[in-house]
């Protein structure tokens, strides 16, 4: 049964121009070719790339920085991680996002280049993450950043990893961590494997299959087994007492939906102050459609939420 009759009517273009695709090794390799290049930043930004140090052994990594060029003593700091179901996309997917909250909240916005699954399996990304977190940490007073006004976050597989840098940073105590914002993040392997599916989601963009070959590539192995780590899938952690108030947007038609719902539920179960926004008719990536009523509210309420999470203490 399709799920075709709840999307958005605003939203139903984009489902026709996307063509449908079905990951696999062939076309993994077509698809990152695809991927979008480099664009120029807005007059009111400074970017640049640089090579951070890498976790320990391993080589170092590249992140893409935007400094907003008007800055009155030290501000916040964004660490975002692009999306792409853990085996492809760059920091330039969320271009477009991470300048405007750059220009709007006069925050310095670092990109993380992860390595990709199935070449880099978990660890690998999420330390490439935590190396520039302790880069940005680190390096607060010449970027202009305010050490305690750090937050974490990113879109899909970007929001796992953020989810699971969160768990990370927590548990090592090198650096703190304002705040995590968590857009569909995908969170959980066992959605590859529950028993008694939602049938209104995951059937548009990314699908359960894309999402299995996903958490395989991560994983080195078949998702759903019982030693899979926490720090691999942020779904999986028994413990969220002490993350950072956290903010969890989601689409009601994504096949993130129950793992999202069911994070932020532990989260507030934990005492961690979270904000949950589900936006009905909405599948997953439904922000592409920048003119649909929906995906301007999900912008707006976003920016906001990240605009509070790194208010001076």
């Amino acid at each position: 049964m399709s799920s075709r009759h709840l999307v958005d009517p605003q939203l139903a273009p984009l489902l026709d121009a996307l063509p449908s695709f079905e990951l696999s090794p062939q076309a993994l390799t077509q698809i990152r070719a695809l991927m979008p290049p480099a664009s120029e930043p807005s007059p009111d930004l400074a970017a640049s790339e640089r090579l951070v140090p890498g976790p320990e052994g391993e080589p170092d990594v590249r992140v893409v920085v935007y400094e907003p060029r008007r800055r009155l003593g030290l501000g916040p700091a964004y660490l975002h991680m692009h999306g792409g179901g853990y085996v492809m996309g760059s920091p330039h997917l969320a271009v477009a996002r991470n300048q405007a909250l750059a220009s709007a909240l006069g925050c310095v916005v670092v990109s993380v280049d992860y390595r990709l699954a199935p070449e880099t399996p978990f660890p690998g990304p999420v330390e490439d993450c935590y190396a520039a977190l302790k880069w940005l940490h680190e390096h607060a007073e010449e970027l202009g950043v305010d050490r305690k006004r750090i937050a974490i976050g990113g879109e899909s597989a970007g929001g796992g990893l953020a989810a699971a840098l969160g768990l990370l940073a927590r548990d090592r105590g090198e650096v703190p961590v304002a705040f995590q914002l968590l857009v569909y993040p995908m969170l959980d392997d066992r959605t590859c494997v529950e028993a008694d599916p939602n049938p209104h989601v995951g059937e548009f963009v990314w699908t359960r299959e894309n999402n299995h070959f996903g958490w395989k590539a991560l994983l080195g192995g078949q998702p759903g087994g019982e030693d899979v780590s926490q720090y691999a899938a942020a779904g999986r952690a028994g413990d969220l007492t002490g993350l950072p108030p956290t903010y969890i947007a989601v689409g009601a038609l994504d096949l993130f939906l129950g793992e999202d719902v069911a994070y932020a539920q532990r989260l507030l179960r934990a005492g961690v102050p979270t904000e949950l926004h589900v936006y009905p008719g909405a599948f997953h990536g439904f922000d592409l459609v920048a003119h649909a009523e929906v995906a301007q509210r999900f912008e707006r309420e976003l920016r906001d939420a990240l605009r509070r999470g790194l208010r001076p203490s």
